[in-house]
């Protein structure tokens, strides 16, 4: 016999050694011969991440489809692993170090990364037991990890081949740098944080006594413009101290106001260096000024209009963020230092920026060149791990062509061989692969893989897999040729020593370099290994859409380069994760929700359950804790639907044949199982989680447990033995069956109750075989689905009308053919008894004072005079139904009003639309029942 209740707190962890202890889902466990195989690779989590709400649902939708195909028999590997996670990993470590007044450098590279390693294997991964709670279904046995041996090798064999071909290489471009974590960051590391600041508007001199004419008003009685004479132009900047480094102004080649000033040039103030004034469609006429100050090396727009035009890349900041003017030969290159110059780069030089912006600020206004300053909110980008304001700063990166490597992944897109779900994302697909930028892939840290290049005395750059080749390409190199190197490197070879003659490049690479080889390298590549045969290509990528560019993209780029195959042929891009207004979560907010806690408090069943029903393709997830509570009932309902059917004697029958049951019950809910199997199969092969959800909440709730379990109550408790025998098999197969189809959903509570329905011996619920359809019935479902129909309609009459529970009414049938009457006949007593009803009464004319309902081609009236007081019931709704439209006439006029909707957060207007919609609904089922009163009155 079953426990009263279902307790997950003991059950669950139970359930996860059971599992690992028959290594219930290594690759190919309990695949059946000759079945295709089904590979998921897992969006590998950081080593020193924790399970959050995006981890959950993206692991529950996988572990969905890897149960489900497992239980089709296919040999199905979910294959897990981490990502090193370069910077975090190094912060925390760094900050281990620093709680003991101890720095990095202080131990030298090989020593921190040992620290690193250590901190990996007593702390790092610890995500992955949380993911075992949620019950993920991985091949823990097959964890890898993006630093382990094979997958370095993999990264090096990479790397060097895509150097040989060309297609990475080494160029001094912009790049996301973080002057406080001094490293080069990826666009998914830098976020977008509202400030509070200023627009300062300066005054840039003509050189060589150029002036214009500038329209400073409009009269518009005479359509004349009044013109003032300038020698300047007025640019205006959020970030004034880049100003040092500024080499153009731009204006808008159709602007009449500068376009014969185009070609001419400008004083750089506080500098004295002449830059040219260059027409491009960059500059907007209708912002500010419609002049732009162009500072190649500071910012990402102004270094694609200074490579148009030809204008010079200063940079005039330091790795941590300050001003570097003295020794700064691309500063100073071409100026005569005197004058203000002296003064500017002594005060200057060394400071940080946002001290140094003030000093610039306060220059020009001395200067008499600060026009006006205007109040400015604008998102400056930082850090997401250091938090300081990153900066746009050329440098020396290592960087792949990608746009050479995108052409064979867009091509696989535009072509169907890999296909994205919800198909929408596609077009963000091809717009970012149009349009993609090199990829910058080294960081300046020392956790990661470090960039297998080497230089010489000379600075010649030599990348192979090892220093041993790459000593032997150098030696080769400066050895054959005839030059300055020559006598100097056959000299040290002479007494040789390690590193006298090549030093290795100190980058490592971008952690998405060694995860865009995640499908094929996980699998043993660049070796020819039995898994990578049997389950590359892998099937479908679930995803957040967020990492898009930076993983699903380059996993096509590699995937196809080195494997000539696709890594997956389907990318599911599942939604974010809300709170339940719609706002997305985050601790500035404090509206995270710890999926965690949600486990100790529901369980990690309703947790699945609920983001699965609400898993709607493009569709945000709103996550309410209170409907996982509901879900949780939902498995206590399964619970005790099979503790009921165990009490009534109901247990699997071998012998029986769900095709021979005789029962018209029986035959109606083997019916709806095959309906239901059928259409949960469809949903999960479709990627419709929600639908599939739906579906069996619908199956085990409303039919098995509300009506099912309910009808066979007389037939439990009455004479006809043979009825019995059937409705025990029956009730039994359909409890187990259904529990095999909620079973990816709902894998704790549905392993335990399959223990018990199925016996020890019939192995586990994630091995037993998928549904199959037996039976499909038409007219027993039509049958009992005619009786539901009816009962449903009179309960909710009874609801509606607010009739109390204790009273009773006959039941008037009018208009019914022969199919109803022997259909009334024959549930007489199930009528009676589940709709309140004293007797069932034949009538040819709807009596007065009943409320109707029809039922197929007759009507079915209650005689509601005999139940409740019409006229204080119809006084009642309409009170109720006043108050839904106060509320609903509130709700419309404020969102008739543009400013609310223009300026209300997003999540709040579409909470108000909710309910507006809600309300509606409320509105329209009022309104029916008043209308059955006024026609039964």
């Amino acid at each position: 016999m079953l426990e009263k209740t279902y307790d997950a707190v003991a059950v669950e962890p139970k359930i996860v050694t059971r599992w690992a202890e028959a290594n219930a889902f290594a690759a190919g466990a309990g695949a059946q011969p000759e079945q295709d195989a089904f590979c998921i690779v897992i969006p590998p989590p950081n080593v020193t991440g924790s399970l959050h709400m995006g981890h959950a649902l993206n692991n529950t939708l996988q572990d969905i489809l890897v149960r489900y195909h497992r239980m089709l028999g296919q040999n199905v590997l979910w294959q897990p692993g981490m990502d090193h996670a370069g910077i975090a990993t190094q912060m925390v470590v760094e900050r281990q170090l620093a709680e003991r007044q101890i720095h990095r450098r202080e131990i030298g590279r090989e020593a921190f990364v040992d620290k690193i390693w250590e901190w990996k294997d007593e702390s790092g991964g610890m995500i992955f037991n949380q993911l075992k709670r949620l019950g993920a279904s991985c091949d823990w046995s097959r964890e890898r990890f993006t630093m382990d041996e094979g997958l370095s090798r993999a990264v090096l064999e990479v790397f060097v081949s895509l150097y040989k071909e060309g297609l990475i290489y080494k160029d001094k471009r912009l790049v996301n740098w973080d002057p406080k974590l001094l490293t080069a960051i990826s666009d998914l590391e830098v976020e977008q944080v509202e400030v509070q600041g200023n627009l300062w508007h300066f005054r840039y001199p003509l050189a060589d006594g150029v002036t214009y004419e500038h329209p400073v008003s409009y009269d518009e009685e005479t359509g004349s413009h009044t013109y003032e004479t300038r020698d300047y132009i007025i640019v205006a900047t959020t970030r004034p101290e880049t100003m040092l480094g500024d080499t153009g102004v731009a204006v808008n080649p159709e602007d009449a106001r500068y376009r014969d000033l185009i070609g001419k040039s400008v004083v750089l103030p506080l500098v004295g260096r002449r830059i040219k004034i260059v027409g491009d469609d960059y500059a907007d006429e209708t912002a500010g000024s419609g002049a732009v100050k162009i500072t190649p090396a500071h910012d990402f727009n102004d270094f694609e209009v200074g490579k148009r035009h030809h204008l010079k890349a200063i940079n005039i900041l330091t790795v941590d963020g300050r001003i570097e003017l003295k020794d700064n030969e691309d500063f100073l290159e071409g100026l005569t230092v005197k004058g203000k110059l002296i003064e500017v780069i002594e005060e200057l030089d060394g400071m940080d920026r946002f001290a140094a912006r003030k000093e610039v600020v306060a220059k020009m206004d001395e200067l008499g060149l600060l026009d006006h300053i205007e109040p400015h909110t604008h998102m400056v980008p930082h850090g997401d791990r250091g938090g300081v304001p990153i900066e746009p700063f050329l440098t020396d990166q290592w960087y792949v062509n990608a746009a050479e490597m995108a052409k064979p992944a867009i091509e696989s897109v535009r072509e169907g061989r890999t296909n994205f779900v919800p198909k929408n994302w596609e077009k963000t697909y091809f717009e970012w692969m149009e349009n993609i930028q090199p990829w910058c892939i080294s960081r300046q840290l020392w956790w990661g893989h470090q960039i297998p290049a080497w230089y010489g005395p000379d600075g010649q750059v030599f990348v192979e897999k090892d220093e041993e080749t790459a000593l032997d390409a150098a030696i080769q190199h400066y050895i054959a040729h005839e030059g300055p190197w020559k006598a100097w490197v056959e000299e040290k070879l002479e007494n040789f020593k390690p590193g006298e003659i090549l030093t290795r490049d100190e980058d490592v690479l971008d952690t998405w370099f060694s995860s865009a080889l995640w499908p094929f390298s996980t699998l043993g590549w660049p070796d020819k290994t039995p898994e990578l045969a049997r389950y590359y290509q892998t099937d479908v990528l679930v995803t957040g859409f967020d990492i898009i560019f930076f993983w699903v993209a380059r996993m096509m780029m590699m995937g196809l380069h080195f494997m000539d195959e696709e890594p997956f042929h389907t990318v599911y891009v599942h939604a974010l994760v809300r709170d339940k207004d719609g706002a997305k979560m985050s601790k500035s907010k404090g509206n995270v929700i710890d999926p965690l806690e949600l486990i100790d408090e529901y369980g990690a069943d309703a947790l699945r359950f609920t983001l699965a029903i609400m898993a709607a393709q493009g569709r945000d997830v709103k996550l309410d804790p209170a409907r996982i509570a509901g879900y949780r009932n939902f498995g206590t309902k399964l619970w005790n639907a099979a503790r009921f059917a165990d009490m009534n004697g109901a247990v699997l029958d071998p012998a029986f044949d769900p095709s021979t049951a005789k029962l018209t019950i029986n035959r109606w809910i083997l019916t709806e199982l095959t309906r239901t199997a059928n259409e949960v199969k469809s949903a999960i092969e479709a990627y419709k989680f929600n639908e599939a959800s739906s579906a069996l909440y619908r199956f085990v709730w409303n039919q098995v447990c509300d009506w099912y379990l309910e009808l066979l109550k007389p037939v439990f408790n009455g004479e006809d033995e043979a009825a019995k025998v059937e409705a025990r098999a029956c009730a039994a197969h359909v409890l187990s069956e259904a529990v095999k189809l909620l079973h990816p959903f709902m894998p704790f509570m549905t392993e335990e109750l399959w223990e018990h329905l199925a016996g020890a011996g019939a192995g586990l619920a994630c091995h037993a075989a998928w549904p199959q359809p037996v039976l499909d019935d038409e007219a027993a479902a039509a049958e009992i689905n005619w009786l539901i129909d009816l009962v449903s309609g009179l309960r909710s009459v009874r609801a509606e009308m607010n009739v109390p529970p204790s009273a009773k009414a006959a039941l008037v049938m009018v208009g019914t053919n022969a199919t109803t009457e022997e259909r009334l006949v024959r549930h007489d007593s199930a009528i009676k008894r589940l709709a309140r009803v004293t007797e069932i009464v034949r009538e040819s004319a709807v009596p007065a004072g009943s409320a109707q309902i029809v039922v197929g081609e007759a009507t079915a009236c209650l005689p509601l005079g005999d139940l409740i007081d019409l006229a204080a019931e119809k006084a009642r709704l309409e009170k109720a139904r006043a108050k839904v439209a106060d509320d609903l006439d509130k709700i419309e006029r404020k969102l008739a009003n543009e400013k609310f909707v223009a300026n209300a957060k997003p999540e709040i207007v579409e909470a108000e639309r909710e309910k507006l919609v809600d309300l509606s609904g409320q509105k329209d089922k009022l309104t029916a029942a008043i209308d059955r009163l006024v026609q039964a009155g």
